[in-house]
């Protein structure tokens, strides 16, 4: 195995955690907004209103790119199952 070999299989595992975090977080930073701009338009300074929508958000995300989430994940992970061979050279 190589420099460049492992790198590139550092930059996929990267851009695989990206991938798989990103539903999850795009749906908490898009709940954090609406309750930011509902606090500031009704002037209700609770900082602990955010948790529990972010929460529900994050799992109702959970659910809906759970399949999607799973796929690329196997894919993934035969993928780097399947470069062993060429890892041990």
């Amino acid at each position: 195995m190589n420099e460049l070999f492992a790198l590139e299989v550092g930059r996929n595992a990267l851009l695989m955690t990206v991938l798989l975090a990103a539903p999850m977080m795009g749906a908490a930073l898009v709940v954090g907004l609406l309750i930011s701009v509902f606090q500031a338009l009704t002037q209700i300074n609770e900082q602990t209103l955010t948790f529990v929508p972010k929460i529900l958000a994050v799992f109702a995300a959970m659910l809906v790119a759970g399949p999607w989430l799973m796929s690329s994940l196997v894919s993934y992970t035969s993928n780097l199952f399947s470069m062993l061979p060429a890892m041990v050279r």
